[in-house]
């Protein structure tokens, strides 16, 4: 009896973290296998944003989704509600063609159990670099982005959600490492002028 137990117990924990990490490991595995690094710009903005009112395009990592605007990043309930929808906008941040800080967050995970929940878009988010192209759609306009750094910093950092910039830049966070709410990374881009 005690050894079915055992087995029982085994079998959900595998389940569950099998649960919580497929997401990523799909997403990894898409990017290694969909990633042709003879793809031309032209073919990478052939892409077609899921939302032109206020969506995000990477093509790099395959992500695109639709941006839920005035989140409020301090309040739990409303961000992991709206996680589940798309991206979330930080509440009072700017906005595509607006001078300040635009900051996106994505997958804001509590726990290991919890992950696989919420929204995965941003789950390879760490493998921008320098000079990766982000798209923004907002009220059928186009804005693009280029990355100039990516930090990895502890939870607890929250200056960058009020950044008071003067330029157009954009912020985007996701927990780091995947599956997990251990520590952000950050992205950190500024418009790229037409």
């Amino acid at each position: 009896m005690n050894k079915l137990l055992g087995i029982s117990l085994l079998l959900i924990v595998i389940m569950n973290l099998g649960r919580t990490f497929i997401p990523v490991i799909q997403q990894e595995i898409n990017y290694n296998v969909t990633r042709v690094d003879t793809f031309t710009k032209s073919t990478l903005k052939s892409t077609t944003p899921v939302d032109m009112d206020f969506g995000i395009i990477i093509d790099k990592i395959g992500a695109n989704a639709h941006v839920i605007k005035n989140v409020n990043p301090y309040d739990e309930n409303v961000y992991q509600k709206a996680l589940v929808g798309g991206i979330s906008h930080v509440d009072g941040s700017a906005i595509p063609g607006q001078k300040g800080n635009i900051f996106l967050f994505s997958h804001s995970s509590e726990n290991l159990f919890k992950a696989s929940k919420y929204n995965s878009v941003f789950y390879l988010l760490s493998k921008l670099e320098k000079g990766d192209e982000i798209r923004l759609y907002y009220e059928n306009n186009t804005y693009v982005y280029l990355v100039q750094e990516k930090k990895i910093v502890p939870r607890s950092t929250v200056e960058f959600i009020s950044d008071n910039t003067t330029e157009e830049s954009l912020t985007l966070m996701t927990t780091w490492p995947p599956g997990t709410s251990v520590m952000r990374v950050l992205i950190l881009a500024t418009r790229q002028q037409s």
